[in-house]
């Protein structure tokens, strides 16, 4: 099982994206919604739906 990259919901498996850039570095995204905003340049963070922006704002 993976995390979202932008999220960080668990992804079941067979489920989700995975991109892998040239560097080597592996990107994980469970719905176009996460993947649209990762590009975007958006921080998960500080994006109000999300499991990361919940735990820093102790929700």
């Amino acid at each position: 099982m993976a995390k979202c990259s932008f999220c960080g919901e668990n992804i079941p498996e067979g489920r989700g994206k995975m991109l892998v850039k040239n560097d080597g570095r592996i990107f994980h995204f469970c719905s176009s919604k996460c993947e649209k905003n990762w590009e975007l340049g958006r921080e998960g963070k500080r994006v109000k739906w999300t499991q990361t922006s919940r735990k820093e704002k102790g929700k």
